[in-house]
C-alpha cells in the first residue's frame, strides 16, 4: 500500500527528473556561470580560480570596440538578407505545395526539408567548393550566363572572389537561405493544414481566384506561425557561426571582416585571445539584444496573431 502511494506520487516527478537534470547541468548552470565570468578577469594560463573581479570592464571594453560593432553589423546585414528572403520564398512556396501537388505533397515536401537536416558543416564545405574563384560551380554558371545578349551587360566578365570582405557576405547568405528555406516551408505548411478547406471553397464559389485566396485567407491566418517562424529565424540568424566559420576556413576570417559574425567574434576572444570574461558578457550582450528583436518581433507579428485568434 505505502509503494502504491509512493508510485502515484513520486513516479511522475521521477520520470520527468531526467529532463530537468540535464537541463540544471548543461543550461542552467553553464548560463549562470558565464554571467558570474562576464564580471571577472580570467585566462586558462591564470590557472582555475584566479579570478579577478573587473565589474562592468569585459562590458564596457566590448561596447566601445569597433571590431565588436563590425562583427554586430555583419550579423544584423546576414540576418536581413539571408532571413527576409526566406519567409518571402517559403510562404508561396508551402502554399503551392498545400493546394496543387496533392499525394506528392509529401515526397516535396522531405526533398526541400533534407538541406536542414544535413550538417551545417558539410553544406558550408560543399558550398566552398561551389564558390571556389577557379572551376567553382557558381562561376562557371555566372560566365556561361555572360555570354547571353541580355545579361551580359549585368554580370561580371570575371571570375567573382566570394571570399573577399566585400563579397563574403553574400556567399554566406546564399548558404544560409538554401539551408533553412525549407525548415521554414514546414512550418508554414503545417499551418496551412490547419486552415479549414471550407474557406478555400467558399472563396472558390465567390469567385476568388488563387491569388485572392492566399491575400485574404491563407496570409491572416498564417500569421501566429509567421511570428513563430520569424522568432526562430531572428534567433537562429543572429547566432550564425558553422557556415562563416567553415566558409572562412576558420582562423582566416583576420582577412574577411566583412564575414565576421558576434559568435565568431566571440570564439576568437575565447579561444584565440584567451578572454574568457570578455567572451562571456559578449555572450551575454547578444543575448540582450536577441531579446530585444524578440520583443520587437512581438510587437509587429505577436499582436496581429492574437488579434486573428
Amino acid at each position: 500500500m505505502r509503494w502504491s502511494n509512493f508510485q502515484r506520487r513520486y513516479a511522475p516527478y521521477i520520470f520527468v527528473s531526467p529532463f530537468f537534470i540535464l537541463f540544471l547541468v548543461f543550461g542552467l548552470y553553464p548560463s549562470l556561470f558565464s554571467l558570474y565570468m562576464s564580471f571577472q578577469s580570467w585566462t586558462p594560463s591564470d590557472g582555475w580560480g584566479r579570478w579577478k573581479y573587473v565589474g562592468l570592464d569585459n562590458y564596457t571594453f566590448t561596447l566601445t570596440d569597433p571590431m565588436f560593432w563590425r562583427s554586430m553589423w555583419n550579423t544584423i546585414w546576414l540576418g536581413v538578407v539571408s532571413g527576409v528572403p526566406q519567409h518571402l520564398i517559403a510562404i508561396p512556396l508551402a502554399f503551392v505545395i498545400h493546394m496543387m501537388l496533392g499525394r506528392f505533397k509529401t515526397f516535396v515536401t522531405a526533398v526541400y526539408f533534407l538541406p536542414y537536416i544535413t550538417s551545417s558543416v558539410a553544406i558550408a564545405l560543399i558550398f566552398n567548393t561551389l564558390f571556389a574563384t577557379h572551376n567553382g560551380v557558381i562561376n562557371l554558371v555566372i560566365a556561361h550566363l555572360n555570354t547571353w545578349p541580355l545579361l551580359g551587360a549585368l554580370l561580371p566578365d570575371q571570375n567573382i572572389n566570394w571570399f573577399t570582405s566585400a563579397n563574403v557576405k553574400y556567399a554566406i547568405a546564399l548558404v544560409v537561405i538554401w539551408q533553412f528555406t525549407g525548415w521554414n516551408v514546414l512550418l508554414y505548411l503545417s499551418a496551412l493544414q490547419a486552415i479549414p478547406k471550407d474557406l478555400y471553397e467558399a472563396a472558390a464559389v465567390d469567385g476568388a481566384s488563387r491569388v485572392q485566396q492566399f491575400r485574404y485567407i491563407t496570409l491572416p491566418l498564417l500569421r501566429p506561425m509567421m511570428f513563430f517562424a520569424v522568432s526562430l529565424t531572428i534567433i537562429g540568424n543572429m547566432q550564425l557561426f558553422e557556415q562563416p566559420f567553415v566558409l572562412l576556413n576558420g582562423g582566416a576570417s583576420t582577412a574577411t571582416p566583412g564575414g565576421q559574425t558576434v559568435t565568431m567574434y566571440m570564439y576568437r576572444t575565447a579561444f584565440e585571445w584567451l578572454e574568457m570574461g570578455t567572451a562571456a558578457s559578449i555572450a551575454w550582450i547578444l543575448f540582450i539584444f536577441i531579446g530585444i528583436l524578440t520583443y520587437l518581433n512581438n510587437l509587429i507579428f505577436g499582436r496581429a496573431a492574437r488579434g486573428v485568434d
